[in-house]
């Protein structure tokens, strides 16, 4: 039978995660009625899991060694997780030539998929949840209203698996079991930084949030952060500003983020998509500031500034500054 590439997510840790775990479980399931699976084997997880879900062959990732740079002194970074997991999967599938790459959809999952195909050259179906042999992908189409039967026509087919739509099945077998070194290169390696937020953003009572009508990464931090911390307030991100880096991805605010029921929020920028309103809908006071007269979060907002953001939040700081340095005089009648 065909070997079907299976990508397993073991815990860094050694720990327990069930929603891994059966995510696992439910690609073997898939993996089963295409081929005979083999099992690319991330982190530490449990062999015998996967032998009791049919895994003929393991191949679990040995303590990762690392190219090394000329002249490099500095101390290793930690291996980024999905360059890792797109590295062994571009190497398995070179080594037993796969009938099929099944891997666990959601954002990691796709973006891992995606990575996956550009190195081979093959095609990408998500949103799958079943398979036929072929391979053939049943598709969930986007809002569950109907089913679409799909194939890859180019090289190796990589599916992204909705693994909660498919029910589990053991299939005991034991296993080979081959640990997989390799030689990552410097780019497979990050250093990432994380920095605790002031607050929040969830639970922000002023939210300062930025769309693509900001320009840049440094308008972004010279006009939103600037601005929500004059506020006392926190900086978000619609979705475009979180996909082209300029905010974290934590601060983005819409239906698949983070909703938030600020008592006043400003966007900058901002055109007020569907999804980043189901976000931001419930905020008490919702203030705008865009240079296109017809964007859609002037529809429903309370208070909306046509103009560049670039010109309109310098005055707007430079007002709040100037009322700050007014000294305030109270008095109080005899």
């Amino acid at each position: 039978m065909s070997t079907v590439l299976v990508l397993a997510e073991g815990r860094e840790d050694g720990g327990e995660d069930r929603g891994e775990d059966r995510a696992t479980c439910a690609l073997l399931t898939l993996a089963r009625r295409l081929g005979t699976p083999t099992v690319a084997l991330a982190g530490k997880g449990d062999t015998r899991l996967l032998a009791e879900f049919g895994a003929a062959t393991i191949y679990p990732l040995a303590t990762p060694a690392r190219s090394a740079a000329p002249g490099r002194t500095t101390a290793p970074a930690a291996l980024s997780p999905v360059a890792a997991r797109v590295a062994m999967l571009a190497e398995l599938a070179r080594r037993t030539q796969p009938a099929a790459i099944l891997i666990a959809s959601g954002r990691d999952g796709l973006e891992i998929a995606g990575r996956v195909a550009v190195r081979l050259d093959s095609g990408v179906l998500s949103d799958v949840i079943d398979v036929h042999d072929g391979p053939v992908a049943v598709q969930s189409v986007p809002g569950g209203s109907y089913l679409v039967e799909s194939h890859v026509t180019r090289g190796i087919p990589i599916l992204a698996v909705r693994t909660e739509h498919v029910a589990v099945r053991p299939a005991p077998v034991t296993p080979a079991v081959h640990p997989l070194r390799m030689r990552f290169p410097d780019s497979t390696y990050a250093v990432r930084e994380i920095t605790p937020r002031r607050r929040q953003l969830c639970t922000a009572a002023v939210i300062v949030a930025g769309g693509r009508g900001v320009g840049s990464r440094d308008a972004f931090d010279d006009l939103v952060e600037r601005l929500a911390a004059a506020l006392g307030g926190v900086a978000g991100g619609s979705h475009t500003a979180t996909e082209l880096g300029w905010c974290p991805r934590d601060a983005r605010v819409d239906q698949l983020g983070t909703i938030v029921h600020p008592s006043l929020y400003l966007g900058l920028g901002v055109s007020g998509s569907l999804r980043h309103r189901a976000g931001m809908r419930d905020a008490a006071t919702i203030v705008a500031i865009d240079r296109d007269p017809a964007a859609p979060i002037f529809q429903f907002a309370d208070l909306g500034v046509v103009g560049d953001v670039h010109q309109v939040v310098p005055e707007l700081l430079a007002e709040i500054e100037r009322r700050r340095a007014q000294p305030v005089i109270r008095t109080r009648e005899a």
